[in-house]
């Protein structure tokens, strides 16, 4: 049992540490609901949403006399029991009689913590939660907690994110206007586009070493450890061929034989399980067939990584994958994890679908290389109609720009930078 000593410290600590970071704005609303829940793969910036909203309601006139902010990776908090949770509420009337806004950070620590947020939110207080694991929205927890919390999901920064914290106007239409500005914003696309946008990333001049070893804690840490996988060899081919593999379905019999072609004996069952572990850990995000069965989109789905930086780190020669990865997250970013985002496959082949907006999207680094690249893009994009109508329909290459019309179908080309920027 934590004692009441070392959690008054650490909280009297926590009051420096938040206030001493700058922050820039994340597009989640933390304001229009009392209860919430911030989810999303390890340093995503799921720590400085809650820094941001709390020096935003200290500049408002609150005080830390009715705010709590605990990091529960700390190791000062180590050993910590959802019996000992209420131990903060208890030492924070020891520092102020105001009821506390609670800020609960990386909270899937604590074993049994969905009992303690449902009953703080039953007793109507404020609170935010993190975690790094999607199982904190499982059913059995959702169930728990009843509909008393909102759910965000958090991603690396966005392209206009990373544009910002390295100091540059989002407007890429006005950024674009000169030669200069546009070679800048070129650059800084280009190393989005390949290292991706953890946010302690973004500004590193360097960034191979820190996503080596933001890599090695979500692969040793979040996955291997905490589900006790001994095999990690076996779970190390497969996330290089899985990071290899973007751009196509893979049902789990084929990353099985993939794992098992380089000589690795793993059987289909432990391929499940580690890929379930990929995507609760949030590694990698689904993208399922919008023309299969049920059956069929969950066991035969696209796998996306979280950011384009852990690719780049799994795989070579890899730019067609990067873009598709790049524009996956962008959708997913904006429309949500969960029945937005689809591919098509059945008699035609379409990256991306989103039937809500009526929207259908290809991916293609170029369009210039070669007459047959140009007529099966179009034309996925023209027989797609045949099965679904949509209203807007994209191909995005790495630079290409322009419109199309092919029979009767008008097809926008778009440049990666500019399609992200839109989506932002």
């Amino acid at each position: 049992m934590i004692s009441n000593e070392t959690l008054r410290e650490v909280m009297l600590e926590n009051r420096e540490e938040v206030m001493m970071h700058t922050v820039i704005p994340r597009n989640i609303n933390l304001e229009n609901f009392d209860r919430q829940v911030l989810v999303g793969v390890r340093r995503a910036g799921k720590s400085y949403i809650l820094y941001g909203r709390i020096q935003q309601l200290i500049a408002n006139g609150h005080s830390w006399d009715e705010i709590v902010y605990l990091n529960f990776e700390d190791e000062r908090l180590a050993g910590m029991t959802v019996d000992d949770l209420n131990l903060i509420l208890e030492v924070h009337g020891q520092l102020s009689d105001k009821r506390p806004m609670l800020f609960l950070d990386e909270i899937q620590s604590i074993d049994g913590w969905e009992k303690f947020a449902r009953r703080i939110a039953d007793n109507k207080y404020k609170v935010v939660i993190t975690g790094s694991n999607a199982k904190m929205l499982s059913t059995d927890v959702a169930a728990v907690l009843g509909g008393r919390y909102i759910t965000h999901d958090v991603f690396p920064f966005s392209f206009s994110e990373y544009l910002e914290i390295n100091g540059i106007d989002a407007n890429g239409k006005l950024l674009t206007a000169t030669t200069a500005g546009r070679s800048i914003l070129m650059r800084h696309f280009e190393e989005y586009f390949q290292f991706g946008g953890f946010p302690e990333c973004a500004t590193l001049p360097v960034k191979r070493d820190y996503l080596t070893s933001l890599y090695q804690k979500i692969f040793l840490g979040d996955i291997a450890a905490r589900h006790k996988i001994e095999n990690l060899f076996a779970l190390r081919i497969l996330f290089r061929k899985m990071a290899e593999s973007v751009k196509q379905p893979i049902s789990f019999t084929r990353a099985t034989n993939i794992v098992a072609s380089t000589g690795t004996k793993v059987g289909k069952s432990t391929v499940i399980n580690y890929l379930g572990y990929a995507t609760d850990a949030y590694l990698m995000l689904t993208v399922l067939n919008l023309a299969d069965t049920l059956v069929g989109r969950v066991s035969n789905p696209k796998y996306y990584f979280i950011d384009n930086g852990i690719i780049s780190l799994l795989a070579m020669d890899i730019r067609t994958s990067l873009l598709e990865n790049l524009i996956a997250l962008s959708l997913l970013r904006k429309y949500g994890i969960k029945d937005a985002v689809y591919h098509y496959n059945h008699g035609v082949e379409v990256d991306f679908v989103i039937p809500a907006e009526g929207i259908a999207i290809q991916v293609c680094y170029t369009m210039n290389d070669s007459e047959g690249t140009f007529n099966r893009e179009t034309a996925a994009l023209v027989k797609l109609q045949n099965q679904i109508k949509t209203k807007r329909n994209v191909i995005v290459t790495f630079e290409d720009e322009g419109t199309i019309e092919k029979d009767g179908v008008i097809i926008e080309v778009i440049p990666a930078w500019k399609f992200i920027l839109e989506n932002s």
